[in-house]
């Protein structure tokens, strides 16, 4: 530990100046969290691959920060082998970089930002037929009429439109004059005002939404089309065997739709009709699921994963049925009926999730050098320069063993130097030497600083990614991301 540790770092003081560095980090991180496990190697990491590269095999994830290029791409390629994720983190002046290098990460429960509700108005199912059909707006009092459920009611005048026009409204047109046909059930008082109906308004609103077809999505309908779904192995994850029995389950039973969801938003309503609609879409579903658990089974079965299979009962795992979204990503064997339809629930949402390894990124051969040519036109509004400087960067402390700018005495020195590597670089891409001169003296000017805020923002950042991969929840960036702290500007790139 030297002055220069204590400098840029708030956990130390000058009294750690001489003690092991990873010592006293795990020491002060520990007393962070009680409930936090943590341990120090003193060694360095090309030792560690060289000497035993499978220690890190007993890790989940592997984090790894401000490592240089030519250690950081011998860990990468060993991780690689052991399907092991790696999130490279960066911070560098006035600029932060982190990129995930993972062969192939899979997503149940990726929570979307936005989605719409699964109500099937347009291939509705038998039970919510008859429910929906066991209901006569026009024998109602006043109270059942403007307390019965949007829903209902969309499905009743979708019904009488498909007999005009033989199909639900798709156009911005069509659907306007839909809602008209819908405000003309509302009723009127005695001197021929409309009655304020909550109910029909709130149906009216959610035509645009709720009268959509029914489809698979494209990111589901790739997942289906992927080899590692229609060519199951014993080897095969939990994932896909799951996702073979989606895809079957859509082909026959579901005729071309996917599970049920099981699930509807809330509405104007009395309790009963509210609940006996809501038990209808949960019913469904419940039926669904077992018809994919019961193909699920089957898949088990001829894989010789045929197993008595039977949910974990360990109460750290049971209290929370979120987890079973981590546990069946990670555990090859064991497939649970609660599993399944966690995975039906969230069929609309299924991600998977690959990210190219850094050996095929740092390769000019298979770089993704077109990509990157398309961003260099407009170099002055994009952040991706400060990749490419970066990587020059990295050449520079190749050759000599420091970062350019590292003593002040060599800046005005190391900025010919950089640009020669830079440039090299844009040369084996193929690419012309865009870049400006002034992006070149500001990363000398840097001197491979670590900024307090630039790395505060880096690891909260790193930090959302690392858990979303270990839990399996929420879908990570794909697969490098850059952020400008003098722009406050940041951006996601597959390179």
């Amino acid at each position: 530990m030297t002055g220069e540790h204590v400098g840029n770092n708030f956990f130390l003081d000058a009294d750690c100046i001489g003690q092991n560095r990873g010592e006293v980090a795990t020491r002060l991180l520990l007393e962070l969290n009680e409930d936090v496990a943590g341990n120090f190697v003193d060694q360095s990491i090309d030792e560690i691959i060289s000497e035993n590269a499978e220690f890190f095999a007993q890790y989940t994830t592997v984090i790894a920060c401000d490592v240089p290029e030519k250690i950081l791409l011998g860990l990468s390629a060993a991780l690689w082998r052991m399907k092991i994720p790696l999130l490279v983190c960066r911070s560098y002046g006035m600029m932060g970089y982190m990129r995930l290098a993972i062969r192939e990460h899979t997503i149940i429960e990726s929570h979307p930002d936005s989605s719409h509700a699964d109500l099937r108005l347009d291939q509705p199912f038998t039970s919510l037929c008859h429910f929906c059909d066991s209901l006569n707006l026009d024998q109602m009092n006043k109270k059942d009429h403007s307390h019965t459920p949007w829903l209902v009611i969309i499905y009743k005048y979708l019904q009488s439109w498909i007999k005009q026009h033989g199909s639900p409204p798709k156009n911005y047109k069509e659907k306007n004059l839909f809602k008209d046909l819908i405000k003309s059930g509302v009723r009127t008082n005695k001197e021929g005002v409309p009655e304020l109906e909550e109910n029909f308004d709130e149906a009216i609103a959610n035509v645009n939404t709720a009268v959509l077809p029914t489809k698979v999505p494209s990111e589901i309908q790739a997942i289906f089309e992927d080899t590692a779904c229609c060519s199951l192995t014993s080897e095969s994850s939990n994932f896909w065997i799951m996702a073979r029995a989606l895809k079957d389950f859509t082909s026959n039973e579901g005729k071309g739709c996917l599970p049920v969801r099981g699930s509807i938003p809330d509405m104007t309503s009395d309790s009963s009709r509210y609940i006996s609609l809501q038990q209808c879409y949960k019913n469904q579903a419940d039926q669904d699921s077992m018809a994919v658990w019961s193909r699920t089974q089957q898949l088990m079965a001829s894989l010789g994963k045929d197993e008595p299979i039977e949910p974990i009962r360990d109460s750290k795992q049971s209290c929370k049925r979120h987890q079973s979204s981590l546990k069946t990503s990670l555990v090859s064997g064991i497939i649970t009926e609660e599993d399944v339809k966690l995975f039906c629930k969230n069929a609309a949402f299924l991600r998977v999730v690959r990210c190219r390894s850094l050996a095929d990124e740092h390769n000019s051969n298979t770089a993704k050098t077109n990509h990157l040519g398309m961003y260099l036109e407009d170099s002055d509004n994009n952040d991706l320069v400060l990749y490419i400087l970066l990587r020059g960067v990295d050449r520079f402390y190749t050759e000599y063993n420091r970062y350019p700018g590292y003593h002040n005495e060599d800046v005005e020195t190391d900025i010919s130097k950089l640009k020669v590597h830079v440039n090299q670089l844009l040369q084996e891409w193929n690419l012309a030497p865009l870049i400006k001169d002034d992006y070149i003296h500001e990363m000398c000017h840097y001197g491979a600083a670590e900024l307090h805020s630039v790395a505060a923002y880096v690891g909260g950042a790193a930090s959302h990614e690392i858990i979303k991969v270990i839990t399996g929840q929420f879908v990570p960036f794909n697969n490098t991301y850059i952020y400008n702290a003098i722009k406050q500007t940041s951006m996601v790139v597959e390179l």
